[in-house]
Order: structure tokens, then C-alpha cells, then sequence
């Protein structure tokens, strides 16, 4: 999957486009919800050697929360690391290019569920009251 196909995927799914929120900085983007704008997805470009391969080469990376029963599902081989540059415990990092288009679409949902708004509790004395 191409960046381009990413973005246009959470276009089309959660109705989100880029947001380039570091100055000078127009390749990494952040994609977030709506009504609490946090972020369910980070797009950059990182070399394959911080994800232990012996390359150079930068490759397009999104990174993702995910839920703690998923972790561990996944490994190299689909493409999915520990996170670059965040939270290794909540947030993994995904090659565009390495994981297959269906795993992205199924860690970006997961990815966007574990980010949205909780819904608030209503007190049981303000139900008394209404």
C-alpha cells in the first residue's frame, strides 16, 4: 500500500484527511478524529535500518494504537514492528510497502477504535435529577 492509497482509505472509512502539524515538516502527517483530535495514525519516513534490516533505504511508516490483546499477533514478516519514535507498549509501527493491504485496513480500524472518544458516564444521582 502506497501512502496515497492510506490516506485515501481513511478518507473514504473515517471521513479524516492529513493534518501536517510540524513546521517545515510537509512528509510526516498525523491523522485524528474529529471531536477529540487525537491521533489514531503518524505518517513518515523512516530508513528500514531503525527497524533492524540493513538498509538505507526510507520507506513510508505508520504508526498505530493498538489494543493490548492484539499485541504480539503480529510480527516482521507482516510488516509490523514495536513503535518508531513512540510508546512501545501502546503504539506499533507498520511498513506501508511490507504489510499486506488488508492488515493495514484491519490496524488502522483497531487503531482508530482505541483512539476515539470514551463515551461519558452519566452519575446515577444526575439520572435522579432529571
Amino acid at each position: 500500500m502506497t501512502k496515497q492509497d492510506f490516506f485515501k482509505h481513511c478518507l473514504s472509512a473515517y471521513g479524516t484527511v492529513p493534518d501536517y502539524p510540524f513546521e517545515g515538516d510537509f512528509e510526516t502527517a498525523v491523522l485524528r478524529h474529529g471531536d477529540n483530535r487525537k491521533w489514531y495514525a503518524l505518517v513518515m519516513r523512516v530508513s528500514r535500518r531503525k527497524f533492524g534490516q540493513n538498509s538505507d533505504e526510507s520507506v513510508d511508516v505508520v504508526n498505530m494504537k493498538l489494543p493490548s490483546e492484539l499485541f504480539g499477533s503480529f510480527g516482521a514478516a507482516d510488516g509490523v514492528y514495536p513503535a518508531y519514535h513512540m510508546n512501545k507498549l501502546h503504539w506499533i509501527s507498520v511498513i506501508l510497502f511490507d504489510a499486506p493491504d488488508d492488515l493495514v485496513q484491519f490496524l488502522v480500524n483497531a487503531s482508530f477504535e482505541a483512539t476515539k472518544a470514551k463515551k461519558t458516564r452519566v452519575k446515577a444521582t444526575e439520572l435522579r435529577e432529571k
